[in-house]
């Protein structure tokens, strides 16, 4: 019962670490597709394009990582593994989909989300973040 228990933990603390570590690279990213330092934007500017973006990804990479870390419940290695990569896999494609919707719309995205108004194309790149997110999942599954 113990052993279960203390391998248990060390499981939380693994999957936890990596956790941590695909939610920091997210925020890496989001703050390199915006003008200017995440940090400022959003806890100083107080801007909700800058925070839209980001909790679309960070919920996105919840999303991935839950259900990847669901889906190996059986091996610890393996299931590291998993999430790890699919968090990688997940953080590219919400990325890409940035850049996509960058291209094909008019204007720079980057630059709306440093606007201190809500913009509308922030909603469809946060919508476009989760979407990829759930159908991660739902191949992961």
């Amino acid at each position: 019962m113990l052993q279960q228990l203390l391998t248990g933990l060390l499981a939380a603390v693994a999957y936890g670490v990596i956790g941590v570590a695909m939610m920091a690279l997210g925020y890496l990213l989001v703050d390199l597709a915006t003008p200017g330092k995440l940090r400022d934007l959003i806890w100083v500017r107080r801007n909700p394009n800058a925070a839209l973006l980001l909790v679309s990804g960070l919920l996105g990479v919840g999303i991935i990582l839950a259900t990847a870390i669901a889906a190996s419940a059986d091996d610890l290695v393996a299931g590291l593994v998993g999430t790890l990569a699919y968090g990688l896999l997940g953080l590219v494609l919400m990325s890409l989909s940035f850049l996509l919707i960058d291209a094909i719309t008019p204007g720079k995205l980057g630059d709306e989300l440093s606007s201190p108004t809500l913009h509308p194309a922030t909603w469809v790149s946060a919508t476009a973040h989760v979407v990829i997110a759930v159908l991660i999942a739902a191949a992961i599954w």
